[in-house]
């Protein structure tokens, strides 16, 4: 093969091969869902949770940006595996109009529900544009009550003797993490949702220790190997996907998303966290 044929060979291969990866990208690993399952040790959990599971779910970003059918067949896949809790955290819609209010309804019909608890809270995008349109963040509130699922706002409830503690969004009009900080108890058995990792560095925390999951980073949603994720949209670029020890008794643990802000994903597949629950 002389120099001319090889180029041409060359540039076909890298051609085919470039083809192969934006179809890839932007049709097959957007919606090959993962479930990741991980052991989550808690100080002063009950004898009775002892080997109960808790499914986080985050950023579904219904709207108009990818297929939301994915959402609905996910959470059909993830039903069947009976979680007793199930943790949502943040952005159930990319807002733009009305329009993604009965888009909610039509995921929310087939929410993915706890046999002891459904909890979740609001992330950035749950506030409408710029994060500050507290109508927008009401009807979210009030559709995922409607469908089972209890929305703490710098609020704390107990579940069966878990205790779950979730906090507003950062960016967004209603953070005030006081609220419920202060009454942080060590004597229970915690947990902690905070759709952005970033107030993870904030003096907000009390003493808190425990388990602190997030979402908000869709882990970059497209990664190089070896390499971290070039766009993440918080100030800590540590903070990208997955456990991280915080050193002072907290253990974040941040999930790659169910959705997408836009259909691309490469090297990032999308998650449901699956965590089995033990004593500390």
């Amino acid at each position: 093969m002389n120099r001319r044929d090889f180029l041409n060979h060359a540039l076909l291969g890298a051609l085919g091969l470039g083809t192969l990866t934006g179809v890839y990208t932007l049709h097959v690993e957007p919606f090959w869902l993962e479930f990741v399952r991980k052991k989550m040790p808690i100080r002063h959990l009950p004898s009775h949770l002892e080997g109960k599971t808790l499914m986080q779910i985050s950023d579904l970003h219904v709207g108009n940006r990818f297929d939301y059918n994915y959402l609905i067949n996910a959470f059909q896949d993830a039903q069947k595996l009976e979680p007793d809790f199930v943790v949502y955290t943040g952005d159930y819609v990319s807002y733009e109009d009305a329009m993604q209010f009965q888009q909610l309804a039509e995921v929310l019909q087939h929410t993915v529900k706890g046999k002891l608890a459904t909890v979740g809270i609001l992330g950035n995008h749950d506030y409408g544009k710029n994060w500050a349109e507290q109508p927008v963040a009401d009807q979210i509130s009030s559709q995922l009550e409607q469908a089972g699922i209890t929305v703490l706002s710098n609020q704390q409830a107990d579940f069966a003797g878990l205790n779950i503690i979730g906090l507003d969004d950062y960016w967004a009009m209603n953070f005030s993490p006081e609220k419920v900080m202060t009454q942080y108890d060590a004597s229970k058995a915690n947990v902690l949702l905070c759709h952005n990792p970033d107030v993870c560095d904030l003096n907000v925390w009390n003493g808190y220790q425990g388990w602190i999951l997030a979402g908000h980073t869709h882990g970059g949603q497209c990664k190089p190997p070896f390499l971290p994720a070039p766009v993440l949209p918080v100030k800590n670029k540590r903070y990208d996907q997955g456990e991280f020890d915080l050193a002072d008794g907290r253990t974040l643990y941040i999930n790659r998303a169910i959705g997408h802000s836009f259909q691309v994903r490469f090297n990032v597949r999308p998650e449901i966290t699956i965590f089995e629950l033990a004593q500390a």
